[in-house]
């Protein structure tokens, strides 16, 4: 299928769909102090939830999102989707702790739906217009994942914990059948290749370009620091003395989601070839988070400028990632897409455990400092690859790729 000019509705559904698709894995951060006395789980032990989630997305990542260059993309989209729901309803349905963890790993692998829309959605855009989809279907995501604790936290408090799975599974079931209207009926047959050739492939392209190593070793370091801040956040905000409610806390999603669209226009600069610049600000305004982050138990507005810059360089690093990646191999975006979103997955699993043990060891402090640290990696990681690439590395894969 050739590259079109992608209608401004399309690419709406496709970012409603991603978002609605990634905030099922991330509901149960608000709500971890709920299922944690529901299920007899302890503090330091909660963050499992959350670290399940990720494996399993990460496990997605490997051995489903590479079928969008082998597979029909509108069936295997629909198909994921339809999925979804039935794993929500097992986490909504769940009577202990074994089903529970099953259905958040399970919504994890499935969650990467998300990723073939984004991958399809740069497929069919024209190369001019390429960073600005990616840039509003990823802002649809980061809405998504940062709205989702908004929601549940207010639905927890009206309906109890489990109500926002039975709503999200709902939803999800309306959002495939709108999916399966939408989508193209019709694309060019895929090129003949076996499901271990396919998955292998996409170990393959780490090898062969350096911007997917680079920018996925950043996604990494980005997203575990992210976690760090939103996994065990709702602990101090839920204790004394503050004793905010899943409501109240989940409010912070909001600021985050502001910071998130705010950064919306980043694949638009990387698309005029300042992607390296924009990842080197927007690491330093993560860093920087950090300091009023730290103040969270004494000022709540502290915390609220810390989210807003740490979401706002994080989706701004994210976006730009994308759009230099998506350039590299059009024809294996799908491989690309599942090979850089691995080390996000990753990352996130890491900060998740990492943060909650953190928090029940040393505090909030020590939680804040494990975040700057990440952070400080990340930005000295960025500056050490700007220096010059050896030449003809990527371009000699290419030019390989293009005689076969």
């Amino acid at each position: 299928m050739k590259p079109q000019s992608l209608s401004s509705s399309v690419v709406l559904l496709f970012a409603v769909a991603c978002g609605l698709a990634v905030g099922n894995v991330y509901y149960a951060q608000p709500l971890l102090d709920a299922m944690a006395d529901a299920f007899a789980l302890s503090p330091a032990t909660i963050g499992i939830v959350i670290t399940l989630t990720q494996v399993g997305y990460g496990v997605g990542l490997v051995l489903l999102v590479p079928l969008g260059d082998l597979l029909n993309r509108r069936r295997l989209i629909v198909s994921q989707t339809l999925l979804s729901a039935v794993a929500l309803l097992m986490i909504g349905l769940a009577p202990n702790s074994v089903w529970l963890l099953l259905g958040m790993t399970l919504t994890g692998l499935l969650a990467v739906v998300t990723q073939v829309l984004v991958a399809y959605a740069a497929t069919l855009a024209i190369p001019a217009q390429r960073g600005r989809v990616v840039g509003v279907v990823t802002s649809g995501i980061v809405v998504g994942i940062l709205l989702a604790r908004t929601v549940a936290g207010g639905m927890a408090d009206l309906a109890g914990w489990r109500a926002i799975y039975w709503l999200s599974a709902g939803l999800t079931l309306l959002m495939a059948l709108l999916l399966l209207r939408v989508l193209p009926k019709h694309e060019d047959p895929q090129p003949a290749s076996t499901y271990r050739a396919l998955i292998a492939s996409v170990f393959v392209l780490f090898k062969e370009e350096p911007v997917l190593r680079q920018r996925a070793l950043l996604a990494l370091l980005t997203f575990a620091s992210a976690m760090v801040l939103w996994t065990p956040m709702v602990l101090p905000l839920a204790a004394p003395p503050l004793s905010l409610s899943h409501s109240e806390i989940g409010l912070f999603g909001l600021a985050g989601a502001a910071g998130a669209l705010a950064a919306a226009r980043a694949g638009h600069l990387a698309d005029r070839g300042l992607g390296q610049w924009v990842s080197g600000l927007s690491l330093l305004l993560m860093l920087g988070s950090w300091l009023p982050i730290a103040l969270t138990q004494s000022s709540l507005w502290a915390l609220l400028l810390g989210v807003i810059t740490l979401d706002l360089g994080l989706q701004a690093v994210h976006v730009t990632s994308q759009s230099m990646i998506y350039s590299v191999r059009p024809e294996a975006q799908s491989r690309l897409t599942a090979g850089y979103m691995l080390f996000y997955s990753i990352g996130s699993a890491l900060g998740s455990i990492g943060s909650t043990a953190m928090y029940a060891w040393a505090g909030w402090t020590a939680v804040c400092l494990l975040g700057a640290a990440i952070n400080t990696v990340a930005l000295l990681y960025w500056w050490k690859t700007l220096a010059p690439q050896p030449r003809g590395e990527g371009a000699c894969s290419l030019t390989t790729e293009a005689r076969r």
